[in-house]
């Protein structure tokens, strides 16, 4: 009994232990949310999401024990995983209720599984680790390593558009932007990046994306109302849930909009607005703030890091997670079109929860490791340095 105390003590106090209660936090108030509008559907979320919890923290917990410069070893693996999932999609990906990609495939017992959800994970893995060797290689400014970066981050935003589901590619691309400026990319790079882009838009919104696609995009900007019937109706119901809660909600469980389901996606990407309408102001306050304090501790943990690699691994999860939870609040509230993405934690969903919880987990693993570095022998050793990096222009 003694070994074990000891050996939670020693588990909790290497490890982020405010960050795991942040995250315990946030797991727990998204159950609330989901069983609270389970009630507007016959099917059961509450089981997949627990079920889903429970691997996903024993899973975090066995990666935070794990070296984090063990894992990145085996990049070749991961991108070739990574490729292999992608590509397995043209050959046995679906359809799933709710969606309008076919970005899914079915496991066996019938279970849905998003294959780009997991590749976040080990892209933020991958691309660490490439930076890593630029860095080391002194190439991390020269315009082949950027190129190099370019086409890391473009193979699987193009398996991934291709599949239909330009929301989660969009991630990729923000992913790839915020993990290569805080990596020291020089700035001249960004504003090249940016013109081009300015420069595309016309050729991407005349070529690339559907009259569906556009029809989110304009809704927003909609002034006489009449995309409220049509394409804009989620977001208008959306909003109006949110509003109705006023500033303590209705009380959970007790929203009538909840119960009638009249937010279509009320349980995944909409799940913002039964926060709204049943707790109100404050409940919304409170969801966002602990997702704020969740990255702020991912970016204290990634200025705490022994290394550059593991300042880059917390750099990923810090971005895949503030920049869905911005995405997703904004197309609650009308602010951003609606493009399929989840809010992390909150949002029913194995694949997403997993991959949340294992983002998690590889931070967790930064800080876990943070005093200890490999020696030339294999074997672990203390390693105080710190590693901070300055602005390159």
């Amino acid at each position: 009994m003694q070994k074990v105390l000891k050996g939670l003590t020693r588990f909790f106090t290497k490890s982020d232990v405010i960050l795991w209660l942040l995250t315990i936090a946030a797991s727990v108030y998204s159950l609330l949310l989901i069983n609270s509008m389970q009630r507007s559907s016959d099917y059961s979320y509450m089981t997949p999401q627990i079920l889903a919890l429970i691997i996903g923290y024993i899973a975090a917990i066995v990666i935070t024990l794990i070296d984090y410069e063990r894992i990145a070893h085996f990049w070749p693996l991961l991108i070739a995983v990574s490729l292999g999932l992608l590509l397995l999609i043209f050959l046995i990906g679906r359809n799933v209720s709710g969606t309008d990609d076919t970005a899914w495939i079915t496991l066996p017992g019938g279970v849905s599984f998003q294959p780009s959800e997991l590749v976040k994970i080990f892209f933020i893995i991958t691309f660490s680790k490439h930076l890593q060797a630029l860095k080391d290689s002194e190439m991390l400014h020269s315009l082949v390593g950027v190129l190099s970066l370019l086409i890391h981050m473009g193979v699987p935003v193009v398996l991934i558009h291709m599949q239909g589901d330009d929301g989660t590619a969009l991630i990729f691309i923000f992913m790839f932007i915020l993990m290569a400026f805080v990596g020291g990319i020089q700035l001249r790079y960004f504003l090249i990046m940016i013109l081009l882009l300015a420069a595309g838009i016309p050729i991407l919104w005349a070529y690339f994306l559907n009259e569906e696609q556009k029809n989110r995009f304009t809704a927003i900007f909609d002034i006489d109302g009449n995309a409220l019937k049509t394409y804009g109706w989620q977001q208008y119901q959306g909003k109006v849930s949110v509003a109705s809660g006023g500033l303590s909600g209705t009380g959970l469980g007790n929203g009538p909009r909840v119960a009638s389901g009249i937010v279509p996606e009320q349980e995944n990407d909409f799940i913002f607005t039964v926060a709204g309408e049943e707790l109100g102001f404050i409940g919304c306050t409170l969801l966002l703030f602990i997702l704020l304090l969740i990255c702020i501790k991912l970016m204290i943990d990634a200025m705490s890091a022994r290394d550059y690699l593991g300042k880059m691994i917390c750099i990923g999860v810090f971005s895949m997670l503030s920049l869905q939870t911005v995405i997703n609040v904004g197309m609650v509230l009308g602010l951003l079109p609606v493009i399929g993405i989840t809010l992390p934690f909150f949002s029913s969903g194995g694949s997403s929860l997993l991959s949340v919880l294992v983002g998690i987990g590889l931070s967790q693993s930064v800080c876990y490791h943070k005093d200890m570095a490999e020696s030339p022998h294999g074997k672990l050793k203390n390693n105080r340095y710190k590693y901070m990096t300055t602005a390159h222009y």
